[in-house]
């Protein structure tokens, strides 16, 4: 399979996984840990449900195989709300509130033609818009990032803060962004978890610097950005809906973990928002260890998955990363 098969796969699978769980207490999960891919619970869903991590992921995937273009993403988000457009049954069960709140907005841009107008959504100032809803459908776009290989990481993040603006605003839902994006363009080249961690921090502290990003939003990541960070005891971990401890949960549940399985296991049994953190650090586990790791019985019951295979094989078309 194609790395756009390990993003989209690994992210999805691990939506799944949590779904039933999702807002379930630590306490509760470490009682009765999820060991393999259930149904029904929380959203009273059949077993390989995805929620609205991966559907705005694939139609983030579904837009870029046709060419970079934030009209015709926003206008595939409007109909993933409105019309159930990449839901896995047909009808919209979760939707965050800032993610509502901006589709809503989007709405009204798109009505009154003021799509030039979306690049200025990266001026959003207040700090309560910080939720991980662009976080967790931000990878396919390391596909187009890729494609100009001599784009630089100044116009990488301006590309990145404008697809994490359609609904997440805040320069702080971008970095995080990047944070996940630089991961992951380290994984893809090959190296192991440990020097793959270490460099995309050096890279992103590089940015803080060259960007004169504020201290204030430095000291947002500066447990991340520990070089000792995978020895962060897990009560230290949370898990919560804030962008920056996903990014935290996710990545700590990548570096602690050996196999796919473990990796998003883990990130579910984190309890609380349980989809997210598992579809984020899903997707990274997807790059790493290949598709080819995830059980078969998971793999057999993923809703959709013809379609979620076609789709990565449209975006692997589009931008061919082996």
């Amino acid at each position: 399979m194609t790395k756009a098969h390990d993003a989209l796969l690994g992210g999805a699978i691990g939506d799944a996984l949590g779904v039933p769980v999702e807002f379930r207490s630590r306490a509760e999960l470490k009682h009765n840990p999820v060991t393999t891919m259930r149904g029904y619970g929380t959203y009273h869903q059949p077993p390989g449900t995805w929620s609205d991590d991966s559907s705005l992921t694939f139609c983030l995937a579904e837009s870029l195989a046709q060419g970079f273009s934030l009209p015709d993403l926003t206008r595939r988000f409007i109909n993933w709300r409105d019309h159930a457009y990449w839901t896995p049954h047909g009808k919209l069960f979760d939707i965050g509130i800032t993610t509502a709140k901006a589709i809503t907005r989007l709405t009204r841009m798109m009505k009154e033609s003021r799509t030039t107008d979306f690049p200025q959504l990266t001026a959003e100032t207040d700090e309560y818009t910080n939720g991980n809803g662009s976080l967790m459908r931000i990878l396919p776009l390391y596909f187009y990032l890729k494609a100009p290989s001599d784009l630089s990481i100044e116009a990488q993040f301006r590309t990145i803060h404008e697809v994490s603006a359609l609904t997440h605003g805040h320069i702080r839902a971008a970095l995080a962004c990047l944070h996940y994006l630089l991961l992951a363009d380290e994984i893809v080249a090959g190296r192991d978890k440990v020097a793959a961690f270490q460099t995309a921090v050096t890279r992103i502290q590089a940015f803080f610097t060259t960007a004169n990003i504020a201290p204030s939003e430095r000291e947002q990541f500066r447990k991340l950005l520990s070089p000792d960070f995978s020895l962060t005891p897990e009560q230290d971990i949370r898990s919560s809906g804030y962008v920056v401890h996903s990014l935290e949960a996710a990545i700590w549940c990548f570096l602690n973990a050996e196999t796919y399985p473990d990796t998003v296991l883990k990130a579910v049994n984190l309890g609380s928002d349980t989809d997210t953190t598992a579809a984020i650090a899903g997707g990274l586990a997807g790059l790493y260890y290949g598709a080819a790791q995830i059980p078969t019985e998971w793999l057999a019951v993923l809703v959709r998955r013809p379609e979620i295979e076609g789709l990565a094989q449209r975006l692997h078309t589009a931008y061919p990363i082996q």
